[in-house]
């Protein structure tokens, strides 16, 4: 073989060695049941669910740990009230796969307003974005628990993703169907607009999905919305066109992210 033959041969090999050992790129979402992909039990979906048929999985790997039932808290503390839910991990899972090149979206606030120490669940987080904490005798695993705030939760995420090379995007929970004088309620008592804040203070992007939705939701008015995006009996997880139109507004929010590459995934 020619001298010239032998190195295009050689430069030949390492291009496709090259272009095979290149790891897609893996977005990976954390979040409650209004995220994860849930098994469509009456007709319940998260929007995670729907969200790759927005993206070229050929290019972008798109890999979905939120869980239903958790909060900032308890998807740190792996589902403290029933391990069973902890089968395909938690954080401490998502942590030891996220590497740079990766994004990670983020969508909690729902379950944080419920209960800091209840004898069942006990998910519950304090109100904020401060660093005040308190100490419990936690009923449900009769151990000591430090529990911070909502805000601290979520930084504690947002630090270590980051940490690991990842770009971070944190959403504002999904609104509840719940209506005053003909205008959906919004903010979550709060928790949407602290997980703006949080992200505001960390620098990493941010989607308002709680006002994106909201906004759809009062155009189409309670009547509507009750019987085409929730089931009349649960005014908090969507059915499947709720779940699709919330991935779709999780797309535009992506759109409108200043010099996000995470668009480039998106499907033309």
């Amino acid at each position: 073989m020619k001298k010239t033959s032998l190195l295009a041969f050689i430069f030949i090999v390492i291009s496709a060695f090259s272009i095979l050992s290149k790891e897609k790129p893996t977005l990976y979402l954390i979040g409650d049941s209004t995220v994860a992909e849930g098994s469509g039990n009456n007709g319940l979906w998260g929007w995670g669910k729907f969200l790759p048929l927005f993206f070229d999985t050929s290019k972008l790997t798109i890999c979905n740990y939120a869980v239903g039932g958790t909060s900032t808290r308890t998807f740190q503390t792996n589902g403290i009230w029933d391990k069973s839910l902890n089968k395909k991990g938690m954080w401490d899972t998502v942590y030891s796969k996220l590497k740079k090149g990766d994004y990670m979206m983020i969508q909690f606030g729902l379950n944080d307003q419920s209960p800091v120490d209840d004898s069942t669940r006990s998910r519950g987080t304090l109100q904020g974005i401060g660093e005040d904490s308190i100490i419990i005798l936690n009923k449900v695993t009769n151990e000591v628990e430090t529990v911070h705030s909502f805000g601290w939760y979520l930084r504690k995420f947002i630090v270590d993703a980051k940490a690991k090379g990842a770009t971070v995007i944190v959403c504002s929970s999904i609104p509840r169907n719940s209506w005053k004088d003909g205008k959906l309620k919004r903010g979550e008592y709060g928790f949407a607009n602290w997980a703006l804040q949080i992200a505001q203070q960390e620098n990493v992007y941010s989607i308002d999905l709680n006002n994106r939705i909201a906004d759809v939701y009062d155009q189409e008015g309670e009547a509507i919305v009750t019987t085409k995006y929730h089931s009349n009996k649960d005014n908090t997880h969507t059915v499947q066109a709720g779940s699709i139109l919330n991935a779709s507004l999780v797309v535009e929010g992506i759109k409108a992210l200043d010099k996000c590459k995470l668009k480039k995934y998106l499907i033309k």
